[in-house]
């Protein structure tokens, strides 16, 4: 108890004075309202509570003051942005000056080998060739298309654990097989190589628990000076966990080395590839073993939990909803009839309501209520209120993507919304003609896999429709209530009755 209020004390002292300071130094315009009396003890209420404590926070905030507000976290404002044209005009009009990121945290700077990755790296030469190395080398569509052999093989490994070797429905914990099976195709996808069971589930414990250990790592940010001799078994703690997943990550990764050093043919291309002759413009080197595993760490998550998570939220809607999954199947059958094998991407292209249920899907339940926190590089000004100078600023994705300006009646699944004229083509998800919804986010910082996740989402929704039909468990009813993790995820896990189509 003693520790945490001289940490408390000390932050807000130390806090309180520079915020005064601030504020005479600020310009005419004024920053967003905030919503506490006393800037900086807000926080503390919401900080114990995790990021669900924060979501509820804001919503307050909003309603009580606006679409823009600012939280005092640290010594710059925190601005909060819950408005679609605030959005649009911020990250695509003005994305140049909205487009770097906030000084990483501690925990962060280890994780990330110093802001070595492309959702935290500043906005410069560095970033910009790390990212165009995975949209180019990795994510371009006809490398997306190399791997449609690793896609059917995740497919087979996952139907065959829903059938669990019989015929006979059985009841499944939907997300614990995505998860799986999104592991098993993205790990194979950034190391080259098929992993047995075992290696995939030492790649998916290490890279779920640094997900996971946030919250309880958070408390070591603030005045690390403090926490390292006050809190310095859970200093240990953590550094450990980051050399347990280096120890899984760097034979992988040493492996791949060896197989590109020896110039062997006929294999394809893997991320781990595109990163061991890369260099880095700025510093004029390469990358070492420690940034590359960052990288790969970034590559894995950003691909596995978010897909994962849209997906198991995607199938509960369906067996909440028997009719759409009806209506769904009836336009897989008329596409490719009584065939067996998988859907590809050519016949998804011929699906306009499978598209429909995944876009709604990310409208009602994006993975990510927030994006990752902006930073500005230079004094802004956004519906009249001033974004200081490496001010940070973060927009609040679900509260866009359910407006009932824009959506009607915003928080029931209706994917009929996305069917027809006025319904795909007048929804752009990129935002850059204006914002509904933005679950990859928008502007120069969109997610760069974008494609690759709606991709995964259509051909894993409509492969496993075709397959099976879910069906509530007696008992077990869905329950569309949220909890917060690295995602939004459901807070009682989707089981479903998984019904052969054929027997």
């Amino acid at each position: 108890m003693a520790t945490w209020f001289l940490i408390v004390f000390v932050s807000l002292t130390l806090s309180l004075f520079l915020h005064l300071l601030l504020r005479r130094n600020s310009s005419s315009l004024p920053l967003p309202p905030d919503p506490n009396l006393f800037p900086f003890l807000g926080p503390f209420r919401w900080l114990t509570q995790g990021f669900g404590g924060l979501r509820s926070f804001l919503r307050t905030a909003h309603h009580r003051l606006g679409p823009i507000v600012s939280i005092r976290i640290s010594f710059l404002p925190s601005i909060f942005v819950s408005d679609r044209f605030l959005a649009h005009k911020a990250l695509v009009l003005n994305g140049a000056v909205f487009s770097d990121r906030p000084p990483a945290i501690p925990t962060s700077k280890i994780i990330t080998s110093n802001q070595h990755t492309i959702s935290s790296g500043s906005y410069g030469a560095t970033w910009r060739i790390l990212r165009r190395n995975l949209t180019s080398e990795i994510l371009h569509p006809s490398r997306v298309r190399s791997y449609s052999h690793a896609r059917r093989w995740v497919l087979d490994t996952l139907l065959d654990r829903f059938r669990n070797g019989g015929e006979e429905p059985i009841v499944v914990v939907v997300v614990d097989h995505l998860r799986y099976a999104m592991f098993s195709l993205l790990v194979l996808m950034c190391f080259g190589d098929k992993l047995d069971e075992e290696q995939i589930k030492q790649v998916e414990f290490v890279q779920r628990r640094e997900l996971l250990s946030f919250p309880r790592f958070s408390i070591l940010n603030f005045f690390p000076n403090f926490t390292k001799f006050f809190l310095r078994k859970r200093w240990d703690e953590f550094l450990q966990m980051r050399r347990e997943q280096s120890e899984v990550l760097l034979p992988l990764i040493r492996s791949r080395r060896k197989i590109v050093e020896s110039e062997r043919k006929g294999y394809v291309q893997s991320y781990v590839d595109t990163l061991i002759d890369l260099e880095l413009p700025e510093e004029k080197r390469k990358l070492n073993e420690n940034e590359i595993v960052s990288l790969c760490s970034e590559f894995l998550n950003a691909g596995t939990d978010t897909t994962a998570t849209a997906l198991e939220w995607i199938m509960a809607n369906l067996v909440k909803n028997p009719e759409i999954q009806e209506r769904l199947y009836d336009e897989i059958k008329s596409v490719i009839g009584e065939e067996e094998g998988e859907i590809e991407e050519e016949e998804m292209k011929k699906m306009p309501y499978l598209k429909a249920v995944v876009l709604e899907g990310l409208r009602r339940h994006p993975p990510g209520h927030l994006l990752l926190p902006h930073s500005v590089s230079e004094d802004a000004e956004l519906g009249g209120f001033k974004v200081p100078k490496k001010g940070t600023i973060n927009f609040n994705v679900a509260e866009i993507g359910r407006d009932p300006e824009v959506w009607e009646e915003p928080m029931e699944f209706k994917q009929e919304r996305f069917v027809g004229e006025g319904g795909e083509a007048a929804v752009d998800i990129t935002g850059s003609r204006g914002i509904k919804m933005i679950p990859f986010g928008a502007g120069r910082r969109i997610c760069p896999g974008i494609g690759l996740a709606m991709l995964h989402l259509e051909y894993y929704v409509a492969n496993m429709v075709k397959e099976f039909e879910w069906k509530e468990v007696e008992g077990d009813e869905v329950d569309l209530s949220e909890k917060m993790e690295f995602t939004v995820v459901m807070k009682h896990p989707l089981k479903a009755l998984a019904v052969p189509r054929r027997r």
